[in-house]
């Protein structure tokens, strides 16, 4: 990094499994990455003290301009997104959490009509699906222990909050899963599961496993 670029500061919303967990790694990375905390809110003040400096809590989730944050990481709640989303759009780059699977088409064992996309992939990369992690529950039980161990690490997010994406692809040997918390364009947006233009900070979660074998990964 140019020793004249600024960092870009981060704001992280909610302080649960995952917000402690990129609140150290900010801490630990910032330099590396070019990032610098700016704040961290929880609806439970008391989480922070102890792990999170002083200057760096914040009181009020209505007073985060103050700490001028140029992207806002939001692992709460929904209704955050719901009450702050656009504001947050107005000042900052707002990130979600989305759990991206990659496997070979043989590793899936999917009912309904994912069952007949994924025949469909034999020849090039298709998604298979991309939305909310409880829809894909029903329809992927054999596939999605990674996605629903990330709902409950996350419980404030659940199975509502956080997004799944699937993604079928003939030419890989083995299956990778990926956490990643990306930029949104608004607070409605379905996460994209290609989005090599946005911004994203990924969790280096990476499972190998033969293909054709309907296992699945841990978070």
């Amino acid at each position: 990094m140019s020793g004249c670029q600024r960092k870009r500061r981060v704001g992280i919303v909610g302080y649960g499994h995952l917000g402690q967990y990129l609140v150290k790694r900010l801490q630990d990375d910032s330099l590396q990455q070019g990032l610098e905390l700016a704040f961290v809110w929880n609806r439970d003040a008391r989480k922070l003290e102890g792990t999170v400096p002083a200057e760096l809590r914040l009181g009020n989730l209505a007073d985060f301009l103050a700490c001028h944050p140029d992207i806002i990481i939001e692992v709460a709640h929904p209704c955050i997104a719901q009450e702050y989303g656009e504001l947050f759009l107005r000042t900052a780059d707002f990130m979600a959490l989305t759990v991206t699977m990659v496997k070979h088409p043989d590793s899936f064992r999917l009912g309904g009509h994912l069952g007949e996309l994924v025949q469909g992939a034999q020849k090039e990369q298709v998604v298979l699906y991309n939305g909310p992690v409880r829809q894909l529950c029903p329809l992927a039980p054999n596939n999605v222990n990674t996605m629903a161990a990330a709902c409950m690490a996350a419980p404030s997010l659940g199975f509502d909050g956080v997004k799944g994406c699937l993604v079928a692809d003939p030419n890989l040997p083995d299956y990778h899963v990926y956490v990643k918390a990306t930029e949104a364009e608004s607070i409605s947006a379905e996460p994209e599961c290609s989005q090599e233009n946005k911004l994203k900070i990924t969790v280096p979660e990476v499972e190998l496993h033969q293909a054709g074998k309907a296992v699945d990964g841990r978070l």
